[in-house]
């Protein structure tokens, strides 16, 4: 009996999840061993003309990781949801946007300006020379991927079947929905294949978090001493993990809360919540508050809001493209 087929595909991301397939360790050696892999150019020499040439479904599983910002990327997630008979959303950038969708806030423009133009000090570059689509040279034409004005998650731009979330996915939860994918006894269509709690119900930390929480003063992890047992938020320090969905290791802490950092929220909401910046800026804003003071002046709740540093990238770090706001509109 053939073995199944499996691709997999790096679009706009960091890279990471190409190297949570390598972290599987030993375990890649048993996935080698149930699949045969198709397409993976990253790691091995296959040509976008291979998968061209193959049948409609012929592939029985592609995993693509990162958000779509190119033409190439978008050309590529069609052609492989033409090509597969499943997608899986592969990661934080593919399933939300991850950290290269905070591009919204911004457009082709400025960010070009940005990285080649007036708004970059190291750059010299007097007659703004930008990538162009087609450069015409003596040997002939050279094309560049077209970059979109606005970052999508994969979902935004072809149908997916399932989800493994994480900047990047655990080692364990790669394997365990692998085994699940090839053992054909699949869950619903659309399922996010990790926990539904969310990373504060499974913390260890959450039992040192007082009955009635009051932040006086937001503090940044990096200029204070944190107490490695204290819950983050009694401490002032933001942690997403109230909105965030549990799965990051097979233990209950979070790979980040295991080494003392506040949880960023790559695994993505848990069901319940719809836009994870507007969830955690209302349960923010229901523990903001000096003591002894019920109704603070609006310039009281300026001042302690403005201790909030980059509150766009700290509350939509990884879901803005997914989220009520999508982008900042451009005028």
């Amino acid at each position: 009996m053939p073995k199944p087929k499996v691709a997999f595909y790096w679009c706009s991301s960091c890279g990471g999840c190409e190297e949570a397939i390598i972290d599987l360790n030993e375990d890649i050696l048993k996935v080698v061993e149930l699949v045969d892999i198709v397409f993976w150019p990253c790691a091995m020499d296959f040509k976008y003309e291979n998968v061209r040439k193959m049948k409609d479904r012929e592939i029985t599983v592609a995993f693509i990781n990162g958000a779509i910002r190119t033409d190439e990327q978008e050309e590529m997630a069609h052609l492989l949801r033409k090509k597969s008979q499943l997608v899986v959303s592969f990661g934080a950038c593919s399933h939300l946007g991850g950290i290269p969708g905070l591009g919204n806030f911004w457009d082709r423009e400025t960010i070009f300006q940005s990285s080649y133009g007036k708004n970059c000090p190291s750059v010299d570059n007097p007659n703004y020379t930008v990538p162009q689509k087609i450069n015409k040279v003596p040997e002939g034409e050279l094309t560049l991927p077209g970059f979109h004005d606005t970052v999508k998650s994969l979902d935004q731009v072809i149908d997916v079947d399932y989800y493994i979330p994480g900047c990047a996915p655990a080692p364990y939860l790669t394997m365990k929905a692998i085994n699940t994918i090839l053992s054909g006894d699949l869950p619903e269509k659309g399922t996010v294949l990790a926990p539904v709690k969310s990373l504060c119900d499974t913390c260890s930390r959450n039992e040192t978090k007082p009955e009635k929480l009051s932040i006086e003063k937001i503090n940044r992890i990096s200029l204070v001493e944190s107490d490695p047992e204290k819950c983050f938020l009694a401490e002032g320090i933001i942690c997403i993990g109230p909105v965030t969905r549990s799965g990051c290791s097979e233990e209950g802490d979070g790979r980040c809360i295991a080494v003392n950092m506040p949880c960023r929220g790559c695994y993505g909401p848990p069901p319940e919540v719809q836009d994870m910046g507007a969830k955690m800026i209302s349960a923010l804003a229901s523990i903001m508050g000096l003591e002894g003071e019920e109704d603070m002046s609006e310039e009281k709740v300026n001042k302690l809001m403005e201790q909030v540093v980059d509150p766009a990238g700290t509350f939509y770090r990884f879901s803005l493209p997914v989220s009520l706001l999508r982008r900042k509109r451009m005028h």
